[in-house]
């Protein structure tokens, strides 16, 4: 049995997008892989379409902002596989409208599913993590989080606090030999995006802004997720990673 096949990893919103990419490397890498999702039908495609002889799949069809299930599904991966040893933070959703144009109902579902979600999943993973005594959270942020994002005031606000959550949970449990660590995409090529403006003008401002003149791609992702996850990682903690292209940079 090889070093990741011991290692069990949950992604949420792992069917689609991002999520996808991040599924279907670790997959290749033989790592046993959890997914949590709410599209039923992007969790069979995603069973159909994953080649054999790489990590076990486990798929999961439970929304992020119920405790109770996510309670559940992770109890279930974790019977399953025996323990669990990573997570990937990745399940979002936004809309693209000025703050003054929304309302409370609109703030609640962006806070549930972004931020609410994030903490449920983790609070339900985090003690298997503390008492294995081993353990690797990554949580797919945003630069919105970092540097703002007009259009988009809620969904920074929920990604600002996730940042903030993991370094808070990197310093809570690094004596635990846990890591908490952030990565924020800048602009990606998702439904997502796509669903901001359907004209694709947005898109182009975009591409001619990044200084790498594209959009970033789901796959130039899971690179970075599969680098947190193993052992040259290992004293790598509370840190927050931007894949923009050169969009934004810090340091």
């Amino acid at each position: 049995m090889t070093e990741t096949e011991q290692r069990p990893v949950l992604v949420t919103g792992g069917a689609s997008g991002i999520g996808r990419a991040i599924t279907v490397r670790l997959l290749a890498l033989d790592y046993p892989v959890g997914v949590l999702d709410r599209d039923g039908d992007a969790l069979q495609a995603l069973e159909q379409s994953v080649p054999a002889g790489g990590g076990a799949l486990a798929t999961y069809q439970v929304d992020i902002t119920d405790y109770d299930a996510v309670r559940r599904a992770v109890e279930a991966f974790g019977a399953q596989t025996g323990e669990i040893y990573g997570l990937v933070n990745n399940a979002g959703w936004d809309q693209a409208r000025p703050f003054v144009e929304t309302e409370p109902d609109f703030w609640r579902r962006v806070v549930d599913i972004n931020l609410y979600g994030t903490l449920n999943v983790t609070h339900a993973v985090l003690q298997r993590l503390a008492s294995a005594g081993r353990g690797r959270v990554i949580s797919i942020a945003s630069d919105a989080g970092r540097v703002g994002s007009s259009g988009e005031a809620v969904y920074s606000a929920t990604k600002g606090g996730i940042i903030a959550f993991m370094k808070t949970l990197a310093r809570e449990h690094a004596r635990q030999g846990l890591t908490f660590n952030s990565i924020c995409p800048g602009p990606t090529d998702t439904p997502l995006l796509a669903g901001f403006d359907p004209s694709g003008r947005l898109q182009e401002s975009l591409q001619r802004a990044i200084p790498m003149r594209r959009l970033a791609q789901p796959e130039d992702f899971p690179g970075l997720v599969a680098f947190f996850l193993g052992d040259d990682a290992s004293y790598i903690t509370g840190q927050v990673i931007s894949v923009s292209g050169g969009l934004s940079m810090h340091g």
